[in-house]
C-alpha cells in the first residue's frame, strides 16, 4: 500500500514538472528596458571657461547638490538658481555625493569613494590635481577608471554643465 502511494505521488510530481508552464506567466519583450539601462559611451569633457568659481551662490548650489538626494527629501533652503522640480514637473534628483564621499561638514559622509576633505589644500594647491580633473571626474569618471562605481553625471544628463561646475566649485572651495 505504501509502495503504491509513493509511486502515485512520484508519478504525479513528474507530470506536474513536465507540464508546459510557459503560458502560465507573462513574458514581456525586455529589449526596450535593456536598451534604456545601457550606459552611454564614455565621454571626455573640456571644462567650460569660468567654470570653477568663488561665487558664493554657485558654491551654495554645489554644496546643496552634494549633500542631498532628491527634491522631495532635500534638506535646507534651496539656493538661488536651483529648483527641487525639473521643467517637466518631475522631482529633481540631486547628487547625494556624501553617500560615498566625506567632505567638510558632512553628516554621515561615506567611505566608498575618496575623502574630499581639504581637497583644495591637498590636491589643487599642490598641483597633484587640477580643476579640469575635478570637472571630468564629476562629469564622467570612466575616462580614467572604466571600472568606477561613480555616477556618470554629465554624460547621462543627470546634471547639466552649470551644475557640474557648481559641484566642482564646491569641492575645490576653501571651506574654512
Amino acid at each position: 500500500m505504501k509502495k503504491a502511494f509513493v509511486i502515485t505521488i512520484a508519478l504525479g510530481l513528474s507530470l506536474v514538472n513536465s507540464a508546459d508552464l510557459t503560458t502560465a506567466f507573462e513574458s514581456p519583450d525586455a529589449t526596450k528596458i535593456v536598451k534604456k539601462d545601457l550606459l552611454v559611451d564614455t565621454k571626455k569633457f573640456t571644462m567650460p571657461s569660468n567654470c570653477i568659481t568663488k561665487n558664493k551662490e554657485a558654491i551654495a548650489r554645489g554644496k546643496f547638490i552634494y549633500h542631498n538626494l532628491n527634491g522631495k527629501k532635500a534638506k535646507g533652503k534651496v539656493p538661488t538658481g536651483l529648483s527641487k522640480k525639473l521643467p517637466n514637473g518631475k522631482t529633481k534628483q540631486f547628487g547625494n555625493c556624501v553617500a560615498c564621499h566625506n567632505i567638510e561638514g558632512a553628516i554621515g559622509g561615506g567611505n566608498v569613494g575618496p575623502d574630499l576633505t581639504s581637497y583644495q589644500e591637498f590636491f589643487i594647491k599642490t598641483g597633484v590635481r587640477d580643476n579640469q580633473f575635478v570637472y571630468q571626474k564629476i562629469a564622467d569618471a570612466r575616462v580614467d577608471n572604466p571600472n568606477t562605481h561613480m555616477t556618470i553625471n554629465l554624460t547621462s544628463k543627470m546634471f547639466n554643465e552649470r551644475e557640474i561646475c557648481d559641484i566642482a566649485s564646491y569641492v575645490v572651495s576653501n571651506k574654512k
